[in-house]
């Protein structure tokens, strides 16, 4: 690809950072820094009534953490004139519409949909039994889907790499590329974090535990955490465990990414901090 890769991590600023999207990042700055590409920080902050700015502090505090550094920022909710714009546009080629509700709906051409995942392969689905979905609740209020492939095609994305519960937002957001003319980026859909019980991963059912503060404050350090992150759902070819953050960058390919579910195990991981730890002590001398 003589294309410059560019990725995205576009974290909703609605609750303290999750260990899942720590790892979507990670897999967004690895991919680009093998690559010599670029990776943008977008934070998805149109839900007005959910988004806080802690929880956006937060972000910007664990991504430092971390050591993941991103090359350009932008805030979704600094777009709108931008959306606005697309939105007119697209209601005077009549490929949305006003409904009688007043909320702006998506003309579905109720056709099949391919594309290509780099963990999955090939997915399709029929749009049909997406219907007329909705795409904004005004000109100046664009939702979830309209937004991002906006956002994406305006900041030149080529990769779109994110957890596979993402999968089924696929469909209605390539509609909307076509519609636009924008292209089609790459996708890669991760393997979910899961508990030990291989349940999903989520705040209500295992509490503080999926954050990542929890494990900053208990004293796991940055680089155990993306070592540990890293091996969740993918892995090196080798026998090797502990990685840094520019091996990992070395290395990292999504032939190697699984499709199956990661359990997240903090014996692995306070393991893998005292590996970092004594490793951290080798290098002092």
């Amino acid at each position: 690809m003589n294309q410059k890769i560019i990725t995205r991590f576009p974290p909703s600023p609605t609750g303290n950072f999750h260990v899942g999207s720590a790892r979507t990042a990670l897999f967004n700055f690895l991919f680009a820094r093998k690559n010599n590409g670029k990776f943008i920080l977008r934070i998805e902050d149109t839900d007005k009534t959910r988004s806080k700015k802690e929880f956006e502090d937060n972000i910007f505090e664990s991504l430092e953490w971390l050591g993941l550094k991103y090359d350009e920022f932008y805030r979704q909710s600094d777009r709108g004139k931008i959306h606005r714009t697309y939105i007119e546009k697209m209601l005077d080629d009549g490929s949305i519409y006003e409904a009688e509700d007043k909320i702006i709906r998506f003309k579905n051409p109720n056709k099949k949909v391919k594309f290509n995942d780099l963990v999955r392969g090939e997915i399709e689905f029929d749009t049909t039994e997406l219907k007329d979905f909705i795409i904004a609740k005004s000109v100046d209020e664009p939702l979830y889907h309209l937004a991002v492939v906006i956002d994406d095609f305006e900041s030149n994305i080529t990769h779109v790499i994110r957890g596979e519960d993402h999968i089924s937002n696929t469909p209605r957001q390539i509609l909307i590329q076509e519609t636009i003319s924008a292209p089609r980026p790459i996708y890669a859909h991760l393997p979910l974090i899961l508990a030990p019980d291989r349940s999903k991963l989520s705040k209500r059912k295992h509490g503080e535990s999926v954050s990542l503060d929890y494990y900053r404050n208990k004293g796991y350090s940055p680089e155990a955490m993306i070592n540990y992150l890293a091996l969740l759902g993918w892995n090196p070819g080798t026998e090797q465990e502990i990685f840094t953050l520019p091996e990992l960058i070395n290395v990292f390919d999504f032939s190697r990414v699984h499709k199956g579910g990661a359990i997240f195990d903090e014996k692995k991981l306070a393991w893998m901090n005292r590996k970092h730890f004594n490793l951290g002590k080798t290098r002092d001398k």
